[in-house]
């Protein structure tokens, strides 16, 4: 378990937590004195929170060398709510009106103190579509999570 703020309590002693990048994962597990191959890489709501298209490529190109198999899980762009903040057409905002819902809205998951707070959450949040995610995982299928119908995430799976 690879986490970028702070390790993460693990359930059980089959799970190693690890502070480190994911964007960097192999190096960082092999500073921890951990394994840099594995049967899957499991990655649930990650990569829209990575920082832009390079870090992205960098995920994808880690979960391609860490394993054989993934499954890759981020929310759907074009999904009518926006799953951080539960806003619906947040994501199709300009970055000013974002983050004024992000500092008011009641049913964001975690409330930022500070408008800054607010900005960096909204600019650290990147919602994909498919054609993004293939690009990112070309050998992967990509699965369409649904809700009443609509695909709400999208899952890279090899």
């Amino acid at each position: 378990m690879l986490n970028l703020f702070e390790p993460g309590e693990p359930d059980g002693d089959s799970i190693l937590a690890i502070k480190g990048d994911g964007c960097n994962a192999t190096a960082a597990l092999a500073a921890a004195g951990a394994g840099t191959h594995f049967d899957i890489v499991f990655s649930n709501s990650l990569i829209e929170h990575v920082g832009g298209h390079a870090r992205r490529c960098e995920l994808a190109s880690e979960i391609d060398g860490l394993a054989p198999r993934h499954w890759v899980q981020t929310p759907y762009r074009y999904f009518p709510v926006e799953p951080h903040w539960l806003f619906p057409g947040m994501q199709f905002m300009p970055v000013a009106a974002r983050v004024q819902v992000a500092n008011h809205w009641p049913l964001v998951h975690t409330r930022p103190n500070t408008i800054d707070e607010a900005r960096d959450a909204v600019l650290w949040t990147e919602l994909l579509s498919i054609a993004e995610m293939q690009d990112y995982f070309p050998t992967s299928t990509i699965l369409k999570e649904r809700v009443l119908g609509m695909a709400k995430s999208l899952i890279a799976v090899r």
